[in-house]
């Protein structure tokens, strides 16, 4: 497990990642492209240096670049010349595919292990930052055919053994195709609710009615709208296709309401609707499953241990295709596995 960790940004999830490592054991360096949370995060233990190059020439052993990916090629070029070759370089950015081409542009592509954690909420900035923030959080780790062992154990290092959390180890296709589908796609539908009715003649009436199932569909539409149009811009192919299959699904369900409602009883075609709405409404019964197994407690597998030879990235990735979360380190070779995110036939 690192030792000592550095932290590139300190808004809600640099900062709440400072914070727990911190509070961990960890030495946590920090750097931020202002000064205004030095002083409160100085107070936590924060070691935070006056400029990123003297962040990286602090040798921390993983270096986590949690600045806005707009920022990334100027954060990587000033990095280029003063990342010691002993600093493992990750990230926490919601696109994995986009960040390694430019890591790779940067001359960085060896030291670096991608990764995503699955953690967040509408809030921004140091004063939102919480360690509770990553609570029972899953992390994404996004390896590929060049990815050494050595930069991968350090990062889940500080993840599983420091963070106390989880991870799954995917390639950075595979997650940027599953977070466009369970983040940047939904935070477009929500906005779409939100933008829906505030065009409505009846939002005062509507806003009186809403309540937990308004507030919970629409929570992410809270977000800074300018940190959801980058998020999404930036997996726009995935965000793209997967708006074009929800549109077309949202008409089968008007079309078929329609036929539904202009339909005589005796006419079949009403028969016909009536099946359709209710497979549209039962098709997502696997995931009621196990949404109601993990409430009661069932959902989560026997502790297995899993070995990592020569192929440990395969071995992982079929883990994480299994449903399994790595949620402890055996030792250098062997981590423990449960299974808890799979979904029935």
């Amino acid at each position: 497990m690192p030792r000592s960790v550095g932290v590139v940004g300190l808004g809600l999830i640099g900062g709440s990642l400072a914070r727990r490592l911190n509070d961990a054991g960890c030495r946590v360096l920090a750097w931020n492209h202002t000064t205004r949370p030095y002083e409160a995060a100085a107070a936590q233990g924060i070691a935070c240096l006056p400029t990123l190059e003297a962040l990286a020439q602090a040798r921390p052993e993983v270096l986590v670049l949690c600045n806005p990916l707009k920022a990334m090629p100027e954060m990587l070029e000033r990095l280029k010349p003063v990342l010691d070759d002993a600093t493992t370089l990750t990230d926490v950015g919601s696109v994995k595919g986009m960040v390694r081409e430019q890591v790779r542009a940067a001359g960085l592509g060896e030291r670096y292990v991608g990764a995503h954690p699955m953690a967040g909420n509408e809030r921004s900035g140091w004063s939102a930052a919480d360690p509770a923030l990553y609570d029972g959080a899953l992390w994404a780790v996004s390896v590929d055919g060049d990815t050494a062992y050595e930069r991968f154990q350090a990062v889940a290092g500080m993840i599983v053994g420091v963070g106390r959390n989880r991870m799954i180890v995917i390639d950075d296709a595979t997650h940027d195709r599953a977070a466009a589908l369970i983040s940047h796609m939904p935070h477009v539908v929500a906005t779409a609710l939100v933008d829906e009715l505030v065009d409505s003649p009846e939002r005062d009436v509507a806003v009186a009615l809403a309540a937990g199932s308004w507030r919970d569909m629409t929570r992410v539409a809270l977000t800074d709208p300018d940190r959801t149009r980058a998020m999404v811009e930036e997996d726009a192919a995935n965000v793209e296709a997967l708006l074009r299959r929800m549109a077309a699904r949202l008409s089968g369900m008007a079309d078929a309401l329609h036929a539904w409602r202009s339909d005589g009883p005796d006419d079949g075609g009403r028969t016909r609707a009536q099946r359709e709405i209710l497979r549209f409404f039962a098709a997502g019964q696997p995931f009621r499953d196990y949404k109601a197994e993990a409430a009661a407690g069932e959902a989560h597998g026997a502790t297995a241990t899993l070995g990592l030879g020569d192929d440990w990235r395969e071995a992982l990735m079929a883990s994480a295709r299994r449903g399994e979360h790595v949620v402890g380190l055996a030792d250098a070779r062997r981590v423990a596995v449960q299974r808890r995110s799979h979904l029935a036939d």
